[in-house]
Order: structure tokens, then C-alpha cells, then sequence
């Protein structure tokens, strides 16, 4: 898997703590980023997070390129509806045939007679892709055979009240181990865009008490943990 910070609102930090200024204070919005100062930011952003007051955050978005992302992740992806999504089409792009294309759970890798199954399978299902193909079978109904496994590239977008949502659901050591990864890579990239924003992203085990219904009983002790896990 391979994640990348593409791009996001400039000053994102200044940005959210003068948008929340405006509402406690009669200053009109054209002298908002005027004399700016990165200490004042960081304190109304610590405060924005006591309060709950993150409708602020709102107004600055992330934009990452994914790549070797599995489209059984993909798909999962979509339920932050709060996020906008632009994934390579299997209509109009021919897979690969290599069996490497397709992602491999860990826990059938580590198994040598279930990743034997697993592809064997795989290289069957791209046969049959590929002839059908050959018969003049066009691609958008060819895929149908396709693995959910398959390999996939997507640009993604989102602003940062909505990461902090996807980071405290997809960090929780019982979310699927794929997008657990993707939402590590992900937090580290945006701790270095913006650190204030994001100091306290994460599960809820590391800034309070878990709320899963089953809990994993193996809560993250801190952030470098988590990071490095």
C-alpha cells in the first residue's frame, strides 16, 4: 500500500481557529487571517476540542492518493459519505493478469495451503477474465469474475472534522486490518501537516473510554504506539 498527502487547504490550523473566532467575536471576515499567530491558533483549537465545538474543522480538507488498496477496503471507504472518491474504473482499465494484483489477507498468507487455495483461485478467475475478454465480452461484465481482492488506485478527500470521525472508528484495533493501515498512514500524514489539527485523532481508547459494544481488550497505550504498531 502506498499513501500520499497530495494536497490540502493552505494554513489549515489558522484557517479553523479564525473561522471559530468569527464566532465569538465582532470581527469582520476580510481581517479574520490578520495577524494570524500560530500560539493563538493552537490554544482556540485545544479549546474548540473541549468544547466540541469541531463544525470549524469543516472548512479545511486533505487530499491523499491511495494505491494498492484492495477494492473489499474500497468499498468499505464509502461509507464515510462525508468524503469525495475517485477510484480507477474496471470498466474502462484492463486488470492485470499478474497474481500479485490481488491482495492477500495476512491470515492467508501466513498459511502455505490456504495461500496455495487462494491462488490457484485467483490465477482461475483471471483466465476467465481473460478469455472472456477474448470472446468480445466487454470489460464492464468481464470484472464480474473478478476477485474483491483485486488491487485498486483512488484519489480521496476529506475534510478534517470527517478524519477525525474515520480516524476514531478505522484505528480501533477491531476495525479490518486493511483500512486500519490505510487510517495509520493516513493520521501520520496529516500529524505533519498539521500537528495542532490532529493531536487528538485517533481511537477513543488513547483520549478516553473505548465505546465498542465488544471491546478488543488490548486498548493503545499512547500515540507512539499506535504510529508504530
Amino acid at each position: 500500500m502506498d499513501v500520499k498527502l497530495l494536497a490540502h487547504t493552505p494554513n489549515p490550523e489558522q484557517l479553523v481557529a479564525a473561522a471559530a473566532r468569527i464566532c465569538y467575536k465582532d470581527v469582520p471576515a476580510s481581517q479574520l487571517l490578520q495577524g494570524e499567530e500560530e500560539k493563538l491558533s493552537r490554544s482556540l483549537i485545544e479549546d474548540l476540542f473541549r468544547s466540541g465545538h469541531t463544525s470549524t474543522f469543516e472548512h479545511v480538507s486533505f487530499t491523499f492518493g491511495i494505491d494498492g488498496l484492495s477494492r473489499t477496503a474500497s468499498h468499505q471507504l464509502v461509507r464515510h459519505r462525508l468524503a469525495s472518491f475517485s477510484q480507477q474504473s474496471q470498466r474502462y482499465v484492463k486488470m492485470s493478469p499478474d497474481p500479485e494484483a490481488v491482495i492477500i489477507p495476512p491470515a492467508i498468507a501466513a498459511n502455505p495451503q490456504a495461500r496455495e487455495l487462494f491462488r490457484e483461485s485467483v490465477r482461475h478467475a483471471q483466465e476467465v477474465y481473460r478469455a472472456l475478454a477474448e470472446m468480445g465480452i466487454p470489460k464492464e461484465d468481464a470484472r464480474f469474475i473478478l476477485p474483491h481482492g483485486y488491487s485498486t488506485r483512488l484519489v480521496l478527500t476529506m475534510n478534517a472534522r470527517e478524519l477525525h470521525h474515520f480516524f476514531s472508528l478505522r484505528l480501533c484495533r477491531r476495525a479490518q486490518w486493511e483500512i486500519h493501515e490505510l487510517a495509520r498512514r493516513m493520521l501520520a500524514l496529516c500529524r505533519e501537516a498539521a500537528p495542532v489539527l490532529f493531536g487528538k485523532a485517533g481511537p477513543k481508547c488513547i483520549f478516553g473510554a473505548c465505546e465498542e459494544a465488544r471491546s478488543c481488550g488490548k486498548p493503545y497505550r499512547d500515540m507512539e504506539e499506535l504510529l508504530s504498531d
